[in-house]
């Protein structure tokens, strides 16, 4: 069973709004609708999509993801709007704590895999994770894109019906 350690991280991008407790926020830009938010809990895992109004917060959608799930989602929300490289996300999801030294040492194994002819097999694990991540990521209306030989990029998607329904139905004051 894999381990991820999670460090503590500044909030530098302008997509992460705050971090208390353990629960990180992030608005995603154009990606959520106007008064939408997700939340991270990153000690159990779990993903919600809130939507903010006069009421308070309100739970939109929830998904559970394991530790291997979360070391692939949370670089990609870390770096929303913009790709994350291919080289952070095998950091990430081999190391848990990623910084410039392990970045570096990972795009450079990277780099000889693609060399020698290995790339799939030394990104298969990464990319199994990352399908399991991208399903559960379109209960909020965001889906996975891969950038050949260079990352991957998340994005919002035209929502699922019952995710849509349930954000009209907030809008327009139904529960």
């Amino acid at each position: 069973m894999q381990v991820v350690a999670y460090c503590e991280e500044k909030a530098t991008r302008n997509n992460v709004e705050q971090i208390t407790e353990g629960i990180r926020h992030f608005s995603l830009q154009d990606a959520l609708p106007t008064g939408y938010k997700l939340a991270l809990n990153m000690e159990l895992g779990t993903l919600s999509y809130l939507s903010i109004g006069n009421e308070g917060p309100q739970l939109v959608a929830q998904q559970q993801f394991t530790a291997s799930e979360m070391s692939i989602l949370l670089p990609l929300l870390d770096s929303y709007p913009y790709y994350c490289p291919y080289e952070v996300l095998y950091a990430s999801f081999y190391n848990g704590s990623v910084n410039d030294i392990v970045v570096a040492r990972c795009r450079q194994r990277l780099q000889m895999a693609q060399d020698i002819g290995t790339w799939d097999q030394e990104m298969r694990p990464v990319r199994n994770v990352l399908s399991r991540t991208r399903l559960k990521l379109r209960t909020f209306g965001l889906t996975v894109s891969s950038i050949l030989e260079t990352g991957c990029i998340l994005r919002g998607t035209p929502t699922t019906p019952s995710v849509q329904s349930t954000r009209q139905a907030t809008i327009h004051g139904k529960s």
